[in-house]
């Protein structure tokens, strides 16, 4: 299916004069030059080498003892959240987590970022991870979910606790908001914003009775912040840190009806994932329009949808995709009117548009980030970027000309000399790993505590299971991650990639 805004060629931001190649021709004095970049007279080649060089600086390996270190955070967090589960029994006692490489920074998921803390990888964390927990689950329907969407833009939804049992509703009286009607009747709507205070209140407890009695090997918790509605705790393990965003979430098995029509379009996943796979599910996250009430609006994520579509999507494309988010987040922070989520729907609204056979080209990363900066472009100049999934939901609905021509203007100059962007961009990434190793070095100096130390005999953990993750971690690059978790059992790894258990 085309994108409604983004039809035709991948040049469609020609509006703006941008043609984004040419190919390989005879000069005129006879011979072949090289492939440039009709707007910059950038080489291709060129751009691919820089675009090559970012995703090595980009993607880090890790080695046994980091791999331990991440497993032993993972751990820590689900031994937390089966603690809060325990403090009032809200949580569900038998809950399915997702979790996803990348924080909400990230555009992993679809927030708005004004409301958060600025994080940067070097300085403040080495990896970072959004975990969405459900608060509520409503598992038992085979058939597409109607949400009440009469209050709400496009694209979210008011949640009424009809849905569920009269001990569910007893349980979550004190996180709603309450209408009552002219009949008698009373109805409890899930509140996003009372949600995540008793959230952050109940983890802020639950690590502060932990920090109370420290276990050596234990992470150290350096931040525990609530940012909007997303809790974000920031773990030392080693000389490791490491930022999860824990955002609240509602679950549900099935599609909304809202999005159904989008089952009828043909897309570039079809042959190579079943549709079971696709739409298994949806959430609803903690986060509003534009002019929605805060207090009572959820928006419709598709996150685990997309942990399935990226399986179809080409490695040179995806290298290209975080180049370009990589550049897009530092130009374009302030105001923050673009998410790096706008562009993961700008990407896979052009893997519906543009042939499979030319989408999976080695060479033609370049080709990828040029389009994409052309398709942010169109979008910020027509203020329409259509959600992949709800394609009648416009993203960008919001924003005044003013802002939409700023960003833009921005993007111009990118589009100008992209070599130059990328280049500050692979300076940043070795900025920020040399922090990492400087940290770890000062921490390895100082002597401080690691999984590896906390004790011998049987609590030493099997030098097969750091061989295992390593695997795991350097065999899957930038893939999610589900987990089953009881909380009564936090003893044994639990990772799921794709429908693999490890």
């Amino acid at each position: 299916m085309a994108a409604p805004a983004l039809s035709g060629r991948t040049g469609s931001a020609g509006s703006l004069g941008n043609s984004p190649t040419i190919a390989a021709g005879r000069l005129p004095h006879g011979g072949v030059g090289p492939e440039l970049d009709f707007r910059s007279a950038a080489r291709m080649e060129d751009l691919n080498r820089l675009i090559q060089e970012f995703s090595k600086h980009d993607q880090r390996e890790y080695d046994d003892q980091r791999a331990l270190e991440i497993h032993t955070a993972k751990d820590f967090i689900f031994s937390m959240l089966g603690m809060v589960q325990k403090l009032d029994q809200k949580l569900p006692v038998a809950n399915e987590y997702l979790l996803l490489s990348g924080g909400v920074r990230e555009g992993v998921v679809d927030m708005d970022l004004d409301e958060l803390s600025v994080y940067a990888r070097g300085t403040d964390y080495d990896m970072d991870f959004t975990l969405l927990v459900p608060a509520l689950k409503l598992h038992d329907r085979n058939q597409p979910v109607t949400l009440d969407m009469r209050h709400s833009a496009l694209g979210h939804s008011w949640l009424s606790l009809r849905l569920f049992d009269e001990g569910t509703i007893n349980k979550w009286k004190d996180c709603c908001t309450i209408v009552d009607h002219i009949n008698g009747t009373t109805n409890y709507f899930f509140s996003p914003t009372l949600v995540a205070d008793w959230f952050y209140q109940s983890i802020s407890l639950v690590l502060l009775e932990v920090q109370k009695k420290p276990q050596r090997g234990m992470p150290r918790v350096e931040k525990v912040e609530r940012n909007g509605t997303i809790i974000s705790v920031i773990l030392g393990v080693g000389s490791s840190r490491m930022l999860y965003d824990i955002v609240p979430v509602v679950s549900f098995k099935g599609w909304p009806a809202v999005a159904q029509s989008w089952l009828m379009e043909n897309h570039f996943w079809d042959g190579k994932i079943t549709e079971e796979e696709v739409i298994s599910g949806f959430y609803l996250v903690p986060a509003c329009s534009f002019k929605g009430r805060k207090e009572n609006e959820w928006r419709l994520s598709f996150a685990r949808s997309e942990v399935q579509l990226k399986k179809c999507i080409s490695s040179s494309l995806m290298q290209a995709y975080q180049a370009c988010k990589a550049i897009i987040i530092k130009l374009l922070s302030r105001p923050k009117a673009i998410s790096p989520y706008h562009l993961r729907s700008i990407m896979l609204w052009a893997c519906d548009r543009l042939p499979a056979n030319y989408l999976v080209q080695d060479d033609f990363s370049a080709h990828f980030l040029l389009g994409l900066i052309d398709d942010l472009q169109h979008c910020l100049v027509n203020k329409m970027c259509p959600n992949y999934f709800i394609p009648q939901c416009n993203m960008l609905e919001h924003l005044s000309d003013e802002t939409a021509m700023l960003h833009a203007r921005k993007l111009c100059s990118v589009r100008s000399d992209p070599a130059e962007h990328l280049r500050t961009t692979i300076e940043h990434a070795k900025a920020a790993n040399r922090l990492t190793v400087e940290l770890q070095w000062r921490g390895s100096s100082n002597n401080l505590p690691s999984p590896q130390s906390d004790a011998s005999g049987e609590n030493q953990p099997d030098d097969r299971l750091a061989k295992k993750l390593q695997q795991l971690v350097t065999e899957n690059p930038g893939k999610s991650i589900s987990v089953f978790i009881n909380p009564d059992d936090v003893t044994r790894p639990h990772f799921r990639i794709d429908d693999k258990f490890f």
